[in-house]
């Protein structure tokens, strides 16, 4: 069995997965698509008039401008720009009836998960310093906000390192496909790992949980970390509650909960909910020295 077997074979797997948790696939080159976009343009355009059926054209028109054209910064401020969109909405003004008005065109709908459209891709291929084709792509509403690479598992002297080696490459030579980027993964099967933009290799962390109920103590495998991290809710809460940036000094840090910290989270608020009409007591917070339990 050779080499390129193996590697479509994994690919397979993962792809197969996300179409049972009802994502759709696309093959990278059955799109007739501009390859200097990072976005599957058609799907945005589609999405963002599906959520926002109440506004005008022009009004959506100028929110994908803004989207499109995110002001000249570092990739974090851009990124960070970026994901105030995301998860808030971009304000436009319009006119309408001669009349300006001001409103926000949301890029996302979380309340309701049928309202947007989930799509796993790959051969996804994106030219700017140079042509790339990341293993695969999810987009959400035609944005790449997730991009996963993976490595070989059976090759000795490749491990999940080469693959977090390769985002980092990517960042140099496609640049503005990691300005709407959320979440980095990078996999070789035995170890599944997920970072952000500004994550090094050790900020990269397993997802061990599909349900939050059963722990996977060990190297959480596969289909665990993919079936926990991105099924269609759960990703959506991740996206919208559980991504911020944080400075420490100079530097800005973009920041993904971690399993145990998302759990632990929704537990909690579960819990302050019952108590505000039973005793008033929530219950201790409690999590490991470091755990990230204040933010």
């Amino acid at each position: 069995m050779n080499k390129r077997y193996k590697e479509c074979d994994y690919e397979n797997s993962i792809i197969e997965l996300f179409e049972n948790m009802e994502y759709r696939y696309i093959y990278g080159p059955d799109i007739d698509r501009n390859f200097y976009s990072p976005f599957y343009e058609e799907e945005l355009e589609n999405a963002l008039f599906n959520i926002n059926n109440r506004l005008p054209y022009s009004a959506i028109k100028d929110a994908m401008s803004q989207l499109k054209n995110i002001e000249n910064g570092s990739l974090i401020q851009k990124n960070s720009i970026f994901m105030d969109y995301l998860q808030n909405g971009i304000t436009v003004n319009y006119f309408d009836k001669d009349k300006e008005k001001k409103d926000i065109v949301y890029l996302v709908d979380y309340k309701n998960i049928n309202n947007n459209s989930f799509i796993i891709t790959n051969q996804w291929t994106f030219i700017e310093n140079s042509e790339k084709r990341p293993d695969i792509i999810l987009l959400l509403n035609g944005i790449p906000v997730v991009l996963v690479e993976l490595k070989l598992p059976s090759r000795e002297e490749t491990d999940i390192l080469d693959a977090y080696k390769q985002i980092k490459n990517y960042m140099k030579e496609i640049p503005s496909i990691f300005v709407y980027n959320v979440i980095c993964v990078i996999s070789d099967q035995s170890h599944s790992k997920a970072g952000t933009i500004t994550s090094g290799i050790d900020r990269f962390m397993e997802w061990k949980t599909v349900d939050g109920n059963k722990e996977n103590t060990q190297h959480a495998q596969f289909d665990t970390f993919f079936g926990g991290m991105f099924r269609k809710s759960r990703l959506l809460d991740i996206i919208k509650n559980f991504v911020c940036f944080s400075n420490d000094g100079i530097d800005k840090f973009k920041i993904l909960a971690g399993y145990h910290q998302y759990f632990a989270v929704r537990k909690a608020i579960e819990s302050t909910k019952n108590a505000t009409v039973t005793d008033g007591k929530g219950g201790v917070f409690w999590h490991t020295q470091g755990s990230g339990k204040s933010l």
